[in-house]
């Protein structure tokens, strides 16, 4: 056997095993997951809060108690989170908003929203308008120069 065709076979196998081994570890990892899911909707109740300011800061910078700090994995507290600081009756509390919904939360209106814990889930508007829609997102350098050439062109612009 030539040498290129040994580390090929070699550089397979290990391929092999590391994809056999990442199945293995998404597996367990969503079911973790669908247990974390489960025991938030177990726990979930309906509040009614005014919000007062929403941003993605880090979980040491976000006033959360410590014990929350202290049960979070040391990886997560460098990273950001969606924050929403909000009034619920007399106190103030800042809570993790679902990152699906962070966009959708408005600021300085009063909402009824799924909590589970410190963790909020969905938020619903009480009064007028339903909760906002998300911003319309900027358009790419590429694609405002392909828009533009387009129109130089004559060509209808794509959307």
């Amino acid at each position: 056997m030539k040498p290129w065709m040994i580390v090929l076979i070699v550089i397979a196998v290990v391929l092999i095993g590391l994809i056999v081994a990442l199945y293995f570890l998404g597996k367990r990892a969503q079911k973790k997951q669908q247990e974390q899911q489960a025991v938030l909707e177990a726990n979930k109740q309906t509040v009614s809060m005014l919000i007062i300011d929403k941003k993605k800061m880090k979980l040491r910078d976000a006033g959360l108690p410590q014990m929350v700090l202290d049960q979070t994995p040391k990886l997560m507290r460098g990273s950001k989170m969606p924050i929403v600081k909000a009034k619920i009756g007399p106190q103030i509390m800042s809570l993790i908003c679902d990152d699906k919904i962070f966009d959708s939360v408005p600021v300085k209106k009063e909402v009824k929203a799924v909590v589970s814990g410190i963790y909020v889930l969905s938020v619903k508007g009480l009064h007028g308008k339903h909760a906002e829609a998300a911003p319309a997102k900027k358009k790419s350098r590429f694609k405002r120069a392909l828009e533009i050439a387009q129109e130089k062109a004559g060509a209808k612009p794509l959307k």
